[in-house]
């Protein structure tokens, strides 16, 4: 909860639970560690709507809602809401909470040492900008995809004035950060590369929550059988499951070519695809197109069905298109199926391909239907090799992707940026005495401005907390 001496952190994100994916995982969880950590935070974000475009009847008709989950604020605001796919409406869904995030979620919002935002969606970062310059507070930019370069790889953007600008902007946000923390390796070098200053950039890589994806956690002898028949699969039959987004990046049709090939030798293998995304209708017509009757789509699930899912399943995928800068990306889906003791085949190069064969996985190259049929193939008839599999996946992910080690050291990130923030010459014109009215929740408390002493006690408070961690 909101504490007079915790450091204020305003989380800005498009992107957030309850809808599903990698970027609201990796968000809220980051979210309440700081907060059991003693952070004061408050994250602002929209309405629910990603990726269908439709807004839950509990978030409809407001143009502001305040919540309070897991120890943290959550401001919400009114936005253009689309489904996951088509270039202009997605872009006015995004400019459309760019606006509304500040003229109706700043004063909800309230004061903040340091503004924290999750790119993408590229639009978030002007007003997190904009926010910390309002808040005189540091800004934190997070890049969990290189945009706009993939969209120019994948031949979604090809106006090169478009594309310059949008480059433009990118550094220029890269530039206005205090700190730039990215989720891979490769990330961080394209950054260096194109300037920025090597010494704010750093990698935080996406993780997971080993409580919630411990194969214990789940109950297979009754979970297992349900969620395998709802799945569509029959006894005897091996489930091969892919479940996440279903866009352009993740290369599902030659999925459903090598399924084909397994087809064709009468293997017994059901492949399920679990999810939404721009891409799962020209998916399904492919499926319809070979004739796959032993494989089945299905809708999204929510963040608590996932578990159970990966359980249900003999093997799991982890797919991404056939791109050179993928080699850079990292699917935080695969430490989510590590943790559960699945076995993985990755198709997939570069940074993702040497994590996963550190945890033992399978790696074939993207969009190779004959080497997923067969690598596919291998484990159906080898099951000591996919337990193994599973134990060393589970056993490599909980020594280097907790989610909980990893907020530390976001936590310790933000803390370092504090010592520099306070002075005693710069005023705090920022801090509201209440909430705005019409919000959902009234009477939320939020503490009045801070004088300057109040700050050059709390910068020097945070200097001796930060040398104190450094001796510990």
């Amino acid at each position: 909860m909101r504490g007079s001496g915790a450091s204020r952190v305003l989380l800005v994100t498009h992107y957030f639970p309850p809808e599903v994916g990698a970027p609201q995982a990796r968000l809220s969880e980051n979210a309440r560690a700081w907060a059991a950590d003693g952070l004061d935070v408050t994250v602002l974000t929209g309405m629910p709507n990603h990726p269908t475009g439709v807004v839950p009847a509990a978030y409809r008709r407001t143009l502001r809602r305040i919540e309070h989950v897991d120890g943290y604020r959550v401001v919400r605001t009114w936005l253009y809401a689309t489904p996951n796919e088509g270039i202009a409406r997605k872009t006015l869904g995004h400019l459309s909470f760019m606006v509304s995030s500040v003229l109706l979620g700043a004063r909800s919002a309230g004061p903040a040492d340091v503004v924290v935002v999750s790119s993408p969606t590229f639009f978030s970062l002007g007003s997190a900008w904009m926010l910390a310059r309002l808040r005189r507070a540091r800004l934190v930019v997070e890049v969990r995809d290189l945009w706009p370069a993939i969209f120019v790889q994948l031949g979604v953007i090809t106006n090169r004035t478009v594309i310059a600008t949008l480059e433009h902007l990118e550094l220029a946000a890269y530039r206005a950060a205090d700190a730039v923390v990215t989720v891979t390796e490769g990330f961080r070098e394209d950054i260096v590369k194109r300037g920025i200053e090597p010494a704010k950039v750093h990698v935080i890589p996406n993780g997971v929550d080993l409580t919630r994806f411990h194969p214990d956690a789940i109950d297979r002898m009754t979970e297992t059988p349900r969620i395998r028949a709802e799945l569509g699969v029959r006894p005897g039959e091996l489930l091969v499951l892919y479940v996440g987004a279903h866009g352009i990046s993740q290369g599902l049709v030659s999925i459903a070519d090598a399924a084909a090939r397994l087809v064709e030798e009468n293997a017994p293998v059901h492949f399920a695809f679990v999810g939404e995304g721009a891409d799962k209708q020209r998916l399904a017509a492919r499926v319809t197109e070979l004739g796959l009757t032993s494989t089945t789509l299905h809708p999204a699930v929510t963040r608590d069905e996932v578990p159970g899912l990966l359980a249900a399943a003999d093997i799991c995928l982890v797919p991404l298109r056939d791109v050179p800068l993928f080699e850079t990306f990292i699917p935080s889906k695969m430490f989510e199926i590590l943790a559960a003791g699945r076995p993985i085949i990755g198709s997939v190069r570069g940074e993702a391909a040497r994590i996963l064969t550190e945890a033992g996985a399978m790696v074939v190259p993207p969009e190779d239907p004959d080497a997923l049929a067969a690598a596919v193939r291998a484990l159906a008839t080898d099951p000591r090799r996919r337990a193994a599999m599973g134990r060393a996946g589970q056993a490599h992910v909980a020594a280097h992707f907790d989610r909980a080690q990893l907020a530390r050291r976001y936590r310790d990130l933000l803390l370092e940026l504090l010592p520099e923030l306070f002075s005693a010459d710069v005023p705090d014109v920022s801090a509201p005495s209440a909430d705005a009215p019409g919000d959902d929740v009234p009477g939320v408390g939020i503490p009045g401005p801070r004088t300057a002493g109040d700050r050059t006690a709390r910068g020097a408070e945070h200097s001796g907390q930060t040398r104190a961690r450094r001796r510990a």
